[in-house]
């Protein structure tokens, strides 16, 4: 599976021979990354993403989640996909990290714009879901800048390393993706 957005941007399925770049980007990010991402003490080495991707693709066979690598210019600059999809409910959680470096260029806001598409048009889904910390204002955002409604948020959701942080869950339904098209 695959998305081109435009010619230097492109998502596709996670696959077992990503797992060295996408070790070493974790590893080259992982400060950045660590102020937000709570699994970064548990990716320590190659096999570490190796158990992940497979996961992924376990998940994917499942129609549970789907993981996709970002490629901007031909590289692999994060991930994004859907961290949960509920077919009995056709809700999808969307989830993303992006590396330092490849910020300021758009990417994010224009990868879950095409993750919303496929929900929609895809996988037939009803509602898509973000759910991001609180105090996470880059990655905020991205669902406040693509019209995603503020829902509410959930105190306590998720234990970074030494500390709780609440997250504020945004929601877009399918009519309101259609009124936006």
């Amino acid at each position: 599976m695959q998305i081109t957005m435009n010619q230097d941007l492109v998502l596709r399925m996670i696959t077992p021979e990503d797992a060295e770049k996408v070790f070493a980007l974790t590893d080259a990010s992982r400060e950045y990354l660590k102020e937000w991402l709570p699994w970064l003490d548990f990716t320590k080495e190659l096999a570490d993403t190796k158990a992940y991707i497979d996961g992924c693709i376990k998940g994917h066979e499942a129609n549970s989640s789907l993981s996709l690598v970002i490629l901007f210019k031909n590289e692999i600059v994060g991930i994004a996909g859907f961290n949960a999809i509920n077919p009995s409910n056709k809700i999808g959680t969307i989830g993303y990290w992006l590396s330092e470096g490849a910020q300021g260029h758009g990417i994010m806001t224009k990868t879950v714009k095409a993750l919303l598409e496929y929900a929609f048009q895809t996988l037939k889904l009803h509602k898509v879901e973000i759910r991001v910390a609180e105090a996470n204002h880059k990655s905020r955002a991205i669902p406040e800048r693509l019209g995603f409604m503020q829902e509410g948020t959930i105190r306590a959701a998720e234990w970074l390393y030494d500390h709780y942080v609440n997250h504020v869950i945004y929601g877009m339904l399918v009519s309101e993706w259609q009124q936006q098209q």
